[in-house]
């Protein structure tokens, strides 16, 4: 009993240690997107050549790139970043398999924790990108979703690529979901669908665009 106790009370230091090191390693990072997608396309995919055209893309913006730091998804977006210049940080996780991270990071951590690795995605992102992918994917999809509906976060850009990938479950939300009143209709607003990279810079585009009014506006009005 006593060595479970000592085992739990260290925890919590882990706990600590682990968002501590992520907030110091990402507190001046600046401008961010996240991007989510399954670990197992590879180059053949063009899931995986439009993610990191995407991620390419948002370099040109000065934007950084957050990603899992594995592979897959995950590394064309840190490819695509890193060798387009820009700043790529690989968030990492400790897992018994598939999780390794690529050679694409100029930023990297490994967590242990789930819930921390992913506080440092909405914490430090200012709009999520989600491609293809599986269980984990699809948890960052509604978590985003949840948060934001239920006013726990700003309102950002959610961004799912690839209609056809994305169709059936959004026909079920609209089919099931909606009838039930298990959400409200303007809810399926909080998500963008698109099918090309430069739809998504558009849509990042647009808001970062939107920002630098409201921020400027601000401005004025505290003069």
């Amino acid at each position: 009993m006593d060595d479970l106790k000592t085992s739990e009370a260290w925890r919590i230091f882990r706990i600590q240690a682990e968002l501590i090191d992520g907030i110091e390693t990402l507190n001046d990072l600046g401008p961010a997107v996240s991007i989510f997608g399954g670990a197992r396309f590879g180059e053949e995919s063009p899931y995986y050549n439009a993610a990191r055209e995407t991620a390419t893309l948002f370099c040109r913006q000065n934007l950084a790139v957050i990603t899992g730091g594995g592979p897959g998804i995950m590394e064309a977006a840190s490819r695509g970043c890193f060798e387009a210049g820009g700043t790529s940080v690989g968030l990492n996780i400790t897992l018994p398999r598939e999780q390794h991270p690529n050679h694409y990071q100029n930023r990297s951590l490994t967590f242990r924790y789930f819930f921390i690795r992913k506080l440092m995605f909405v914490r430090y992102a200012m709009a999520y990108v989600i491609f293809p992918g599986g269980f984990g994917t699809m948890d960052e999809f509604f978590e985003s979703l949840t948060l934001i509906q239920t006013g726990k976060i700003r309102r950002f850009p959610i961004v799912l690529f690839g209609s056809s990938y994305w169709q059936g479950l959004l026909d079920w939300i609209r089919a099931e979901m909606l009838p039930h009143s298990c959400i409200a209709p303007d809810d399926l607003d909080l998500f963008h669908v698109v099918d090309t990279p430069e739809a998504v810079a558009e849509i990042i585009g647009t808001y970062m665009e939107q920002c630098r009014q409201f921020q400027g506006e601000q401005r004025r009005t505290t003069i």
